[in-house]
């Protein structure tokens, strides 16, 4: 078997922990919805459910960032 990788795991089924920072935009918009939706308290004079979306919204891209990051660390393109 010469398409194997050292650990004998069949090509593409490599473990790719860095992939589980995606999980963050998912968490942060739909997993946490039911316990931020609520309009008190305000944050910076926003509305709390307001507030969670954009920090949700700016946090995305660090995410995806990370998980970039961790998989060029591996060797993966």
């Amino acid at each position: 078997m010469r398409n194997q990788t050292p650990g004998g795991a069949p090509p593409g089924s490599r473990k790719r922990p860095a992939l589980l920072w995606l999980l963050l935009p998912y968490v942060l918009f739909l997993a946490a919805l039911p316990l931020v939706n609520r309009l008190t308290p305000t944050v910076f004079g926003l509305p709390f459910l307001f507030f969670w979306m954009l920090l949700a919204t700016v946090a995305t891209p660090g995410a995806v960032w990370l998980a970039r990051r961790g998989d060029l660390r591996r060797g993966h393109r």
